[in-house]
């Protein structure tokens, strides 16, 4: 560190009381100017029937989801509800994945295309769909490493297929954000990317779901749920004016 630094360290869901600094083989004194620790709320558990609210642009408001197993992805069915009335040349982040860097972004562009990010990339998969509304979207992606086929699904109808990402993985150790875009891990928000509106529905599945499923699931019809984030049963931890 040089003068004046200052540094983030992430613990990653570390339990403790207290912290100690030091610096390995040093024995003198170590001056520091501040440390801040922070740390979580206490988590809720399952959405089921319910939306999460986010009410106003700006960089408090957010939740955080905890699934219970690792987000380890060499296919993936992300699916979720989002109302909003959001102006369409508006950058919106509905999903954030991230860890050391953008693991699984879904954004909808200043373009107004809907995008999926990978892996950190500055590229994305891009499709031009039908405008968000305030009545309420059922969207889909489907992605699968060893062919890098790619899809939107737009209230139960696809889009055409695009190839991106062939051969990536989608690693674990990260943080599930719905309502910001994380530039670091947890935090580095911009309120010009904030999602204002309703999230609902959101599952994540580690297997393309076939054509039948997805319809099933926009039709709200579907037994199955999320292997990997499940609406009806997700822990979760509220920020700043976020509503259930």
């Amino acid at each position: 560190m040089e003068s004046g630094e200052s540094v983030f360290f992430s613990c990653k869901g570390m339990v403790g009381r207290y912290v100690t600094v030091t610096i390995p083989g040093r024995t003198e004194h170590l001056i520091l100017c501040e440390v801040q620790v922070f740390g979580l709320p206490e988590t809720s558990n399952g959405l089921s029937g319910k939306s999460l609210v986010l009410v106003e642009e700006g960089v408090q408001d957010y939740a955080i989801l905890h699934p219970s197993v690792p987000i380890d992805l060499t296919q993936f069915t992300l699916c979720l509800r989002v109302s909003t009335e959001l102006p369409s040349r508006r950058s919106i982040i509905l999903f954030s994945y991230y860890n050391d860097r953008d693991e699984l972004n879904i954004w909808r562009g200043l373009d107004g295309k809907l995008s999926l990010y990978l892996g950190g990339s500055e590229l994305a998969a891009k499709f031009s769909l039908p405008r968000l509304s305030t009545f309420g979207t059922h969207i889909c992606v489907t992605w699968e490493s060893s062919s890098g086929l790619t899809a939107f699904w737009f209230d139960g109808k696809r889009s055409a297929s695009k190839t991106y990402q062939k051969g990536h993985q989608v690693l674990p150790g990260g943080r599930v954000i719905l309502g910001q875009d994380q530039d670091k891990f947890g935090s580095s928000f911009d309120a010009k990317q904030s999602f204002v509106g309703e999230i609902s529905d959101v599952q994540l599945w580690n297997y393309v779901l076939p054509p039948q499923a997805i319809k099933e699931v926009y039709e709200g019809k579907s037994k199955s749920l999320g292997n990997i984030i499940n609406w009806k049963s997700i822990k979760y931890t509220l920020y700043g004016n976020a509503i259930v």
